[in-house]
């Protein structure tokens, strides 16, 4: 089977141009990104321009695992001219896993959301998506904190500002293997935590050598908590 596709260059010259001439983005730590080879890049979520952000920051091309809602007009068409891998509900994001899977084991860097939705950004949940990615393409994990692109009180919806003052903070790489013996459940959960622990550590040094605070307030929680009364 040949290897997926990668991502065009122009997806990334657009992150750029998002990050360092819409908004103000620092980038550290990006010696922690392989320059090749497999790589799953784990990232915090608060804000809608996340995604590009991150992407521009990257120092190599990258499939970002995207909501299947965020595939319509013409946003959907740019999504899928830049190599982005839709999940979707209906079967539960296993097609997305599967593609991002071959990307990987084509030598592609793949990046994922684990919190799944935008909120605080602090990392204190995770989905096992990415620490799956990680075990079934053996590749290292480099968790990422993304800062400023959602302060408190500003709906998730919102794209910010121009010149905001972003960062995109990378931390070092962590391997997650399944031990012998071990159950197969048990060992993504053991890999999931490693994983969700790695990205709060990075995200909560983040903010402390950047000055960017996460926002407070979690939206998306706060209507979950309404709509269950």
């Amino acid at each position: 089977m040949s290897a997926p596709e990668q991502p065009p260059a122009w997806a990334r010259r657009v992150g750029r141009l998002l990050a360092h001439g819409v908004w103000r983005t620092a980038v550290l730590g990006a010696e922690h990104v392989p320059t090749e080879g497999p790589v799953v890049v784990v990232a915090n979520h608060i804000g809608l321009m996340d995604g590009p952000v991150l992407v521009g920051a990257l120092p190599r091309p990258v499939a970002v695992l995207v909501r299947e809602g965020m595939f319509v007009g013409p946003l959907g068409t740019l999504l899928r001219a830049s190599g982005q891998i839709s999940v979707g509900a209906d079967d539960g994001g296993r097609s997305a896993l599967a593609a991002a899977r071959s990307h990987l084991r084509g030598g592609g860097a793949v990046a994922v959301f684990p919190e799944g939705s935008r909120g605080r950004g602090d990392a204190s949940d995770a989905r096992a998506g990415a620490a799956w990615l990680a075990l079934n393409a053996q590749a290292p994990v480099v968790p990422a904190a993304v800062l400023g692109a959602r302060r408190t009180g500003e709906s998730v919806h919102r794209v910010p500002g121009p010149r905001r003052r972003l960062a995109v903070v990378f931390g070092a790489p962590v391997r997650v293997e399944r031990p012998a013996g071990v159950p197969g459940r048990e060992a993504l959960a053991r890999a999931n935590e490693t994983v969700r622990t790695a990205l709060a550590a990075v995200v909560a040094e983040a903010v402390e050598r950047t000055g960017i605070p996460l926002p407070t307030d979690d939206p998306l929680a706060e209507r979950r908590g309404r709509m269950d009364r």
